[in-house]
C-alpha cells in the first residue's frame, strides 16, 4: 500500500497565508519523513469564503522540498483551461523534478469557475475530451495540427517536452458513473473521489472494470482512493478534536454545489456529522482506521490511499500530530495485513 499526503492549503479569508504557507512547507517535509510516496495538491478559483494556494506555482515551489516524493495534480479542472498551457506547465515540472509528476485531472462542478473562464457546465465535457486528447498529442508528437472548440493548434510544438516518455501517467478523478468509464477509456487510472461511500464505489467499481473490457485495457497497477482522515487515540478523541473542522469544510462544500457531481443515492453533504463520517472517511483509532484501509484494499483492489489530514482552521501542531500517529501505528498495521 502506498500513501499520498494531500495538502489542500484551503484557510479563512483574513488568515496569515505567508505564516500558513511555511506550515504547509514543514507537512511536506514532515510527510517524507514519514514515508509517504506522493504529495497533492487540488484546485479551485474564487473559493469565498476560503483563501487557497493555486495549484501550479504551489507544486512548483514544493517539488523542492520532497526530492523523493511523487507530484500529482490532484485534481486540474481541465474544462476550464487551453491545452498548450497545460501541457506546457506540466512538462516544465516533470523535467524540473527529473520525472515525478502524475498529472491528475477532472471535470469541476462550480459556475463561478466556469463563467470565469468564458465556458459553461454544457461544454465541460467536450473540452475535457478534446483537451486530454490534444495534451497528449503535444506531449508525445512534434507538429501537431488540431482544430478544437476554443483552441487551435497549428503546425505546434511544445517548448519542453516531459521527461517521462511516452508521457507522465494520467490519474482522471471521476464522481457520476458516466465519467467512470471515461476515466477506464482515457486514463492510466481512475482516481476515486473523497466523498463517496463504500457500497457506491463499489457499484462504480463495476462499470470501471466493464469499461476497461469493452475497450480492451488491462485492470490498473495502481488504483489510487482520496479518503479524508483523522486518527486518534479512540474514536470518540477524533470525534471531538476533528468535527469542528470537518463540518466547517463540508459545509462549504455542500454550499459550492459538490453535492451535485455526486451519483443519486450518494450525494448529500449536508448530513450529521456521524452520518457523513460513517463508511465515507477513515476515522477513530488506529486500529479502526488500519481495519477501513486493509477494508479498501481487500473490497476494491486499492494499492494508493490519498489522505486529506488537514481541514479549514486547523492547526499545524494537530495536524503533525495526526500524521505521526498514523505513520507510527496504522502504516504498520496495513503492512502486516497485506504487505
Amino acid at each position: 500500500m502506498k500513501y499520498g499526503f494531500f495538502i489542500r492549503g484551503q484557510y479563512r479569508q483574513g488568515d496569515d497565508m505567508v505564516a500558513r504557507f511555511k506550515e504547509l512547507v514543514a507537512q511536506a517535509r514532515l510527510a517524507e519523513e514519514l514515508g509517504f510516496s506522493d504529495l497533492l495538491t487540488g484546485m479551485h478559483y474564487a473559493g469565498y469564503p476560503l483563501s487557497q494556494f493555486q495549484l501550479v506555482p504551489f507544486l512548483s515551489r514544493i517539488m523542492g522540498e520532497v526530492p523523493s516524493m511523487r507530484i500529482v495534480t490532484g485534481i486540474i479542472l481541465l474544462s476550464l483551461h487551453k491545452p498548450l498551457d497545460i501541457a506546457e506547465q506540466l512538462s516544465t515540472i516533470d523535467v524540473m523534478s527529473e520525472g515525478r509528476l502524475v498529472f491528475g485531472s477532472g471535470l469541476g462542478y462550480r459556475d463561478v469557475e466556469f463563467l470565469g473562464f468564458g465556458t459553461n457546465q454544457k461544454e465541460r465535457v467536450p473540452r475535457l475530451l478534446e483537451n486530454l486528447e490534444a495534451i497528449k498529442r503535444l506531449w508525445t508528437e512534434d507538429h501537431v495540427n488540431m482544430k478544437g472548440s476554443h483552441f487551435e493548434l497549428a503546425d505546434c510544438t511544445l517548448s519542453l517536452k516531459p521527461l517521462q516518455k511516452p508521457m507522465p501517467p494520467i490519474w482522471l478523478g471521476a464522481n457520476a458513473d458516466a465519467a467512470v468509464r471515461r476515466a477506464a477509456k482515457l486514463a492510466d487510472t481512475w482516481f476515486i473521489n473523497p466523498h463517496q461511500r463504500m457500497d457506491t464505489i463499489e457499484r462504480q467499481l463495476d462499470i470501471y472494470k466493464a469499461a476497461l473490457d469493452e475497450y480492451k485495457k488491462p485492470f490498473p497497477k495502481e488504483l489510487p482512493l482520496m479518503r479524508e482522515i483523522f486518527v486518534a487515540g479512540s474514536r470518540a478523541e477524533a470525534t471531538r478534536l476533528a468535527r469542528p473542522y470537518l463540518e466547517e469544510k463540508y459545509k462549504v462544500y455542500h454550499e459550492w454545489g459538490q453535492d451535485k457531481a455526486m451519483p443519486k443515492g450518494d450525494d448529500d453533504l449536508s448530513l450529521a456529522f456521524d452520518e457523513l463520517t460513517r463508511d465515507r472517511f477513515l476515522f477513530g483509532s488506529p486500529d479502526e482506521v488500519a481495519e477501513q484501509i486493509i477494508g479498501y484494499h481487500e473490497r476494491l483492489g486499492v494499492t494508493h490511499m490519498v489522505l486529506g489530514l488537514h481541514w479549514v482552521g486547523m492547526p499545524h501542531n494537530q495536524v503533525a500530530d495526526g500524521m505521526r500517529l498514523f505513520a507510527e501505528e496504522v502504516m504498520p498495521k496495513v503492512k502486516q495485513a497485506i504487505g
